[in-house]
């Protein structure tokens, strides 16, 4: 006999969509199988109960067999043994119409118990066991939407006992009770053909010994054939019983190891998780947004094909495209009243979709499955290994920080223990693929080794109201983290001719040494997300970027506060990734000094929706637009530097203009009082000595009065 086709007793615990059309088939065929065996047991039924009507009820016999090959088994229409067989036996029984009917009780013996058996206790026991499953089938999917419904706030560990107590419970029935269903109608295939042959076969004997006298019907060929088939049948009754132990043995195995599977959440301590898949399947809840406020959850069966992400309801028989996962974005997010729940982003910013996993195993292995389609590694001949040489690699490559003072702390130049570098030559394939140029040069000249990363945005203005009861009546100026000191707002900043806003999500940062290229920024662009991945950070800040002509803002998108602000003088490169042009970053100098001789420069890494190039462009933009102001200031303050020169000097001018007129003054003023005593003298007589005395106090008092003058 041909292989038979089987259920895969394996697959039960995972309730696949395919497993369940599987088992639709299965099911047609056991309804087909009930309904053609129910004729014949008719037929025969009437050999045994009308034997003047034996010869109409044997040709009815001969007729049904001679139908067999017109019956649509949906696992058994391609047997052409089987179809031969009856077909042959069909001719005997044409030929044997015309005998006397055959002794009631062999054919109560010989020809009715087996099929009866077959009828009343195997195709009953079928319909009870698809009843129970249904049943079974039912309660699972009840508790597993109870479970799915508990909030992940602290709720009354009763309810969640409960809960896990009824999932586990309803879980491990249908995966029993649906074993036993496949095993029954796996055994149903071979009990059909027994069901089938045997009473024919028992038939045929009781015809052979109530003719035994008139065996001249009955030729030696005919004596072969039915060797052959009674061979044949027990043959296949001993690969039934062989097949059946085998899956009693399965089930009982598949029972003590899939145990601790039922629980819903297992132990991520126990039950290690897989980062290194490219392929995964499962069930998960999708939400689907009602209202503007409002969602409703539904769970369906997801599994990746290539590059894609497909969905199939229980039932169907081929799935649906949901999303293209090439370089999409995957994260954990918070939801209100469901736990384990991640969001996928479309490549282009315009699709996405909110999953639950049923446990955070799932949750975490799906994300890492997901991560590692985004980058194109299931291309490759062995997905798996490639991704873990990726992993490791990028593991090797990055050392994040949790906060910038750790980091701030770890640049400084008197830090001298610092652990060995490791080699960042072997992480070629992360993300993007690195530039001649930056395959020439080692990565320790664009970034310092045992650089921290830094993955959230700290708030300069959160900490200044923390601080303001501290900072109150002083006129000091505060630093914020990133190294850009805060300054207040002027009239030429808020009337800037330059206002663009993108929406942008912060994914990184850390120091670097080159801003020479644009190699820098893509080389730490692979570093922050490799990071990300290895260490499960998938949550980012989005905010909002304002490009003005003096500088770049970080705006909560909620509060409108500006997070961050970014001298544009300061922005000395910005640049998109080479591949993902949903990437770009730029490299500040900060206000931290200089270490090694060298000013400090950071670069900052985004995420935006498809316009990076834009993004960039705008920057450059605004560095164009702050030149050309800082040109015009310059100018200005020389002109204004000039004009104040221009007027010292006349002031200068005017001062001695003023000293030489008093100076005339005063020779003026000593000229008319000397006339006086010459006009007396020509009268009278004047000593000598007192004549010069008198010249000599007049000379004094002009050289008192010319000193006050010049002072």
């Amino acid at each position: 006999m041909p292989g038979m086709e089987k259920l895969p007793i394996e697959e039960t615990l995972e309730d696949s969509p395919q497993t369940r059309s599987l088992l639709g088939v299965f099911e047609e065929d056991a309804a087909a199988i009930s309904n053609y065996t129910n004729q014949l047991y008719n037929a025969m039924k009437r050999i045994y109960d009308a034997q003047n009507e034996l010869s109409a009820a044997t040709h009815l016999t001969s007729k049904l067999l001679k139908e067999y090959e017109k019956q649509r088994f949906p696992l058994g229409g391609d047997d052409e043994v089987m179809t031969s067989t009856l077909q042959q036996f069909a001719q005997v029984i044409d030929e044997l119409s015309s005998c006397h009917a055959v002794l009631s009780t062999q054919l109560a013996d010989a020809m009715m118990f087996s099929i009866t058996q077959f009828k009343e206790k195997d195709l009953k026991e079928m319909l009870t066991l698809s009843e129970v499953f249904a049943l079974a089938s039912n309660d699972h999917d009840m508790a597993i939407n109870k479970y799915s419904r508990l909030s992940k706030r602290k709720e009354n560990e009763k309810i969640k006992l409960e809960a896990t107590e009824d999932l586990y419970t309803s879980r491990k029935k249908q995966h029993q009770t649906m074993m036993h269903y496949f095993c029954a109608l796996n055994t149903l295939q071979y009990k059909k053909k027994i069901a089938l042959l045997e009473p024919l076969l028992g038939y045929m004997q009781a015809q052979i010994n109530f003719f035994k006298m008139g065996s001249e019907h009955m030729t030696q060929q005919l004596e072969e054939f039915l060797t052959n088939i009674g061979a044949s049948v027990q043959g296949v009754r001993r690969e039934m019983e062989t097949e059946l132990e085998t899956m009693h043995q399965t089930i009982q195995d598949l029972e003590v190891a899939s145990d601790s599977l039922y629980l819903p959440d297992p132990d991520t301590k126990i039950f290690n998780i897989n980062r290194n898949l490219t392929r995964k399947t499962g069930y998960m809840n999708t939400r689907h947004k009602t209202r503007l406020v409002s969602s409703t959850w539904e769970r369906h069966y997801y599994f990746t094909q290539g590059g894609n992400l497909m969905r199939q309801a229980r039932g169907d028989v081929a799935g649906g495209l949901v999303m293209d996962l090439d370089n999409c974005t995957v994260m954990a997010v918070d939801c209100e009243d469901r736990r384990y729940c991640f969001q996928i982003t479309a490549f282009d910013g315009k699709k996405a979709a909110v999953l639950q996993a049923e446990s955070k195993k799932e949750c975490e292995e799906w994300i890492a499955t997901i991560n590692n389609i985004s980058k194109r590694i299931y291309l490759s001949e062995n997905p798996e290994e490639l991704a873990a040489r990726v992993n490791q690699s990028a593991l090797e490559a990055v050392t994040p920080s949790p906060s910038f003072q750790q980091r701030h702390e770890i640049a400084r130049p008197t830090v001298s223990h610092s652990r060995p570098h490791p080699s960042r030559t072997s992480s070629s394939n992360s993300l993007g693929s690195e530039s001649p140029a930056l395959s020439a040069v080692s990565l320790d000249s664009i970034v310092a080794p045992d650089t921290p990363i830094q993955f959230d945005i700290i708030s300069s203005v959160s900490e200044d109201l923390s601080n303001q009861a501290k900072t109150s009546g002083q006129g000091t100026r505060r630093t914020n983290p990133f190294g850009e000191s805060g300054e207040p707002k002027t009239e030429e900043s808020e009337e800037s001719i330059l206002h663009q806003l993108f929406i942008v999500r912060f994914l990184g940062s850390m120091e670097v040494k080159a801003n020479e290229n644009s190699d820098v920024i893509c080389e730490t662009m692979r570093q922050i997300i490799a990071a990300r991945a290895i260490h499960n950070i998938f949550r980012m800040t989005e905010s909002h970027l304002l490009v003005t002509g003096d500088c770049l803002k970080l705006i909560d998108p909620q509060t409108q506060i500006t997070r961050l602000r970014f001298p544009l003088q300061n922005v000395v490169l910005c640049a998109t990734h080479k591949e993902n042009k949903r990437l770009f970053g730029f490299v500040l100098h900060t206000g931290g000094g200089r270490i090694e001789g060298r000013p400090v420069s950071v670069c900052y890494v985004f995420e935006s929706n498809n316009e990076g190039e834009k993004i960039c462009d705008s920057v450059g933009l605004g560095k164009q637009i702050a030149f050309h102001s800082e040109m015009d200031r310059r100018t200005t303050d020389k002109q204004k530097e000039l004009d104040r020169e221009k007027e010292r000097q006349l002031k200068e001018l005017n001062k001695q203009k003023q000293i030489e007129k008093d100076l005339e003054e005063q020779s003026r003023l000593i000229a008319a009082s000397s006339r006086p005593n010459q006009t007396s003298g020509e009268g009278q007589f004047v000593p000598v000595g007192n004549s010069s005395q008198s010249e000599d106090s007049d000379a004094g008092d002009d050289g008192k009065k010319k000193k006050e003058l010049e002072a």
